[in-house]
């Protein structure tokens, strides 16, 4: 696992990406500021113009922290806040294991930097 630290409003996460194309992808493209979609009260959102490697993706739930790239709207997700939903095409990318995500759900949009640690 690689670690990232994730700043967004002057709060750091760090989280673990996995060893994958999706993740690799990512790290090439760090340092990076996203701008972020706060979507559907669970997740935060960004949308590449070009898509990344997925071959791994998976239907599944997932979990609070959960990183992951929806390939078809080429997105980069961050998963805050639990709705039972189960997404097809997902491809993992990582978890945040330090942070407070509860603060993604009254911030609205926001941009994220992200740097490899």
């Amino acid at each position: 696992m690689v670690k990232i630290k994730m700043n967004v409003n002057h709060n750091t996460l760090i989280a673990e990406f996995e060893h994958n194309a999706t993740a690799q992808a990512l790290l090439g493209l760090m340092p990076a500021q996203l701008p972020m979609l706060n979507l559907y009260a669970r997740e935060l959102t960004y949308r590449f113009k070009q898509a990344l490697p997925a071959n791994e993706t998976q239907s599944s739930g997932y979990r609070v922290g959960d990183i992951a790239y929806w390939p078809p709207r080429h997105s980069f997700v961050i998963f805050y806040k639990q709705t039972g939903e189960v997404i097809g095409g997902l491809q993992p990318i990582g978890h945040i294991i330090s942070g407070d995500l509860t603060q993604f759900g009254s911030l609205g949009d926001v941009t994220i930097s992200l740097e490899q640690m």
